[in-house]
């Protein structure tokens, strides 16, 4: 279970919070902070025909980068939200993207990553943990709490991510995830990837050019890809 802690923050997430809301960077330039902001958008889902995660991904010049992540595992809603999360997070590192507000309709990971909730059990802090071990890869993180109505997308993400013609989809970039993310936790160098994984074909197309050998997932690579620009 977890508590609300109103008064109470995270220690390892004190500073970050506070270094980033809106009436301490009152002295800034709001035009100057606020530039090269990453948006993203993330939703997770589980649901009878299986679990999954919607993520959308908007550079400053407008561009978006639409993914759905279906899962090959069991998980509650509030562990998708989380996968959602962190995938979206690690896709954003590998791009070398610096600033990023990520915007989630989960009140409990919302709270948990900044620090005005306390949890107690597995799995929820083998996720927190996590998130916490990613946050040094970035300049600027803020996560925000919006309102399910002004995360659409990324709950329409979520639900072509759970269903049983996801293959059929031509327009959004799908990939499986064999496994929780905190299943590594404990081995993970989430710096530098050990073995290839669900994001390594994108990966290597938009920051090395690199394709896979087969034309036919070459092409469709490509074509998805093309859609983003940074």
């Amino acid at each position: 279970m977890f508590e609300a802690r109103p008064a109470i923050k995270s220690q390892v997430l004190a500073d970050f919070v506070g270094d980033n809301t809106p009436t301490e960077c009152m002295e800034e330039d709001p035009s100057e902070s606020e530039r090269g902001i990453w948006k993203l958008s993330v939703n997770g889902l589980s649901c009878i025909t299986g679990s999954g995660v919607g993520l959308a991904l908007t550079s400053p010049d407008g561009w978006t980068l639409e993914y759905a992540l279906r899962f090959k595992f069991k998980a509650i809603n509030n562990e998708a939200e989380w996968e959602a999360l962190i995938a979206v997070l690690t896709i954003a590192k590998h791009l070398e993207v610096q600033k990023i507000e990520a915007s989630s309709d989960s009140q409990l990971v919302v709270g948990l990553a900044n620090g005005e909730y306390e949890v107690r059990e597995d799995p929820m802090i083998k996720y927190l943990s996590h998130f916490r071990g990613m946050k040094s890869a970035f300049e600027v993180l803020r996560i925000v709490k919006v309102p399910r109505a002004e995360n659409v997308r990324a709950d329409q993400l979520s639900k072509l991510a759970t269903a049983e013609e996801l293959e059929k989809n031509q327009t959004v970039l799908v990939d499986y995830l064999d496994r929780p993310t905190i299943s590594d936790v404990d081995v993970m160098d989430i710096d530098i990837p050990k073995e290839p994984n669900w994001m390594t074909p994108f990966i290597n197309w938009l920051r090395n050019r690199i394709l896979s050998e087969d034309p036919v997932e070459a092409r469709k690579l490509v074509y998805r890809a093309n859609r983003f620009k940074f």
